[in-house]
This record gives C-alpha cells, sequence and structure tokens, in this order.
C-alpha cells in the first residue's frame, strides 16, 4: 500500500476540497508549535482563518459538541501534550461538503493510537468551515486516554 502524505496531493485539489485539506495542514503544524515556549490560544489564529467562527460547529468522536472557542480551548489542552500525525486516504466533494477520510496517528503520554477517521465538512456561502463531523474506527480506548475530555460535555 501506498502511504500518500496530505502535502503531497494539495495542489491536485481545489475548492472545498483543497481548504479542508489546507485546514489539516495547517492543524498539523499548530499541534507540532504547540509544545513550545509562548504558544497560546491565540496561536490557533491560522486555523481560525479557515472557519466560519461565530457559526462553527464540531461534533466530534464521542458525539461532544463544541462551538469555535469550546474546540480551541480544546485543542490548546490536547496538543500541547499530545502528538499527531496523518497520512490521506481519500477526499469527495459535493454541494457544499467535503469527506476526508485519513489514517490518523496520535500518542499522548504512553498511549497511542491509529484510527481510521472520517471527518464531514460543511460550509458556508463564503467558503469556510462551519461544521465538522467526525467519525472514527479505532480499538477501544484505555480509560486514561478519556481525562482530555473531562470538561467536554459529551452526548448520551
Amino acid at each position: 500500500m501506498t502511504v500518500t502524505q496530505v502535502e503531497d496531493i494539495l495542489d491536485d485539489h481545489t475548492g472545498h476540497a483543497r481548504r479542508v485539506l489546507e485546514y489539516s495542514l495547517v492543524a498539523k503544524r499548530l499541534v507540532d508549535e504547540a509544545k513550545q515556549p509562548g504558544f497560546t490560544i491565540d496561536s490557533w489564529a491560522p486555523l481560525a482563518e479557515l472557519v466560519a467562527v461565530d457559526e462553527f460547529e464540531r461534533v466530534g468522536n464521542f458525539k461532544e459538541v463544541m462551538d469555535w472557542s469550546g474546540y480551541v480551548e480544546f485543542l490548546a489542552n490536547w496538543a500541547k501534550s499530545s502528538e499527531w500525525e496523518c497520512t490521506f486516504k481519500r477526499i469527495t466533494e459535493t454541494a457544499g461538503v467535503v469527506f476526508l477520510e485519513l489514517e490518523e496517528r496520535s500518542r499522548i503520554g504512553d498511549f497511542s493510537s491509529v484510527v481510521n477517521s472520517v471527518s464531514v465538512y460543511e460550509f458556508d456561502d463564503a467558503g469556510h468551515i462551519r461544521h465538522i463531523d467526525v467519525y472514527l474506527q479505532m480499538a477501544l480506548p484505555e480509560t486514561g486516554m478519556l481525562g482530555s475530555y473531562d470538561n467536554v460535555n459529551i452526548s448520551e
């Protein structure tokens, strides 16, 4: 199987699909930078440029719902102690919606995981991401990994 990096296929895409790939690349860069001194919630601004922050909503792996400020706070806490990378599988665009399939690898302390993900991105009329739904295939996580979600409202 050929491993494809997101940066290797970016120039093959336009429109909303390209914006989603850019979002993935910016997120990777910021997750890496989050461990550096001086990195703050304001450091997530490059990611905010790609989203409709006033109407943004993300529904995550455990059906938790976050607006932009809640999501950035979650990212800031998660990224400072996590490593994350991904490889590209497939992207599909249709009428204001993009489906992105990745293999994602992460490490938090001694816990590491490899998951297959599908993220569904919806766009506003200006071409900004306004909604993301995340779906994962993964092995059952150890309970310690769930500590990142202590202050997150998870749907039943």
